[in-house]
């Protein structure tokens, strides 16, 4: 079976309003492309004992899970400490993450014509961000270099770190994706199958929709209303999803109850997923 991926956002801007969570969105995109889904998201503000539990969560799991933003090294970025803790390990400056982390001070000493100091304080407080929890692997940066990374815990849980920023976390989660999880891709193809039925009560369709998840193991049945739609006006999405292999026969069996039922149908949907 395929692991359960989840997604942790960490950051008050995105609780707060002051940022829009684009990352959630993204994250579905890459593990549709890989035949994958997301199975859940958590979002937690800058908060130490919240993300600690929310880290202890996901590695007692056994799940995939992305956690991005608040692994910098500024007195708001929690994240790498709370995962030490989550973990019941010790922060300790990982060798690779510290020379990808000079390599980086060096290229922007050059960059700004100056000479690098690896003593400066400013530079030596950077490599904080290279502390990671005892055992953990990095995660490459493409963008700028300084690291992410990954740590298992002893319930089964493998979380992946990412900074907060699009362009740094976005291609690292297909690293992630690419490098450690390609023999899952596409080997469970889904399928979801709906239709729009028009001005009807979701309590009258619920038996019906029980009668199918009772008879086709496997198939989720889903159902969305809508009461202001501008096209369709009120009207419920209502399908069937799950594997590939067993939608058609949960779908015919949805469509006839359906027309047993004198539902008006509009159009149909299919999603691959």
């Amino acid at each position: 079976m395929n692991p359960s991926f989840g997604l942790i956002i960490v950051g008050d801007e995105i609780l707060s309003g002051k940022r829009s969570d684009k990352h959630m969105p993204k994250v579905i995109e890459l593990l549709s492309a890989r035949g994958l889904s997301l199975d859940y998201a958590d979002y937690v503000g800058d908060n130490p004992d919240r993300i600690t539990a929310t880290l202890e969560r996901a590695f007692a799991s056994g799940d995939v899970v992305f956690s991005c933003g608040g692994i910098g090294a500024t007195p708001d970025d929690h994240t790498r400490q709370c995962a030490a803790r989550a973990l019941g390990r010790g922060l300790a400056l990982h060798p690779e993450a510290e020379s990808l982390i000079r390599e980086r001070m060096q290229d922007v000493a050059r960059e700004q014509g100056v000479a690098y100091e690896p003593d400066r304080p400013d530079n030596v407080h950077r490599l904080n961000m290279g502390m990671f929890p005892e055992g953990a692997q990095i995660i490459p940066n493409p963008y700028n270099k300084i690291p992410g990374f990954s740590s298992q815990g002893s319930g089964g849980g493998s979380v992946h770190f990412l900074p907060g920023f699009p362009v740094m976390a976005w291609p690292m989660v297909e690293w992630v994706l690419d490098h450690h999880y390609a023999s899952f891709f596409n080997r469970t193809p889904q399928t979801e199958h709906s239709v729009v039925v028009y001005a009807a009560m979701e309590a009258a369709l619920t038996p019906l929709m029980e009668r199918i998840e009772l008879s086709h193991p496997g198939i989720r049945v889903f159902s969305l209303p809508s009461v202001d739609h501008p096209q369709h006006g009120r009207h419920i999405e209502l399908g069937v999803k799950g594997p590939a292999a067993l939608v058609p026969a949960a779908w015919t069996a949805l469509k006839t109850g359906l027309h047993e039922f004198g539902a008006n149908l509009g159009p149909e949907l299919v999603r691959e997923m």
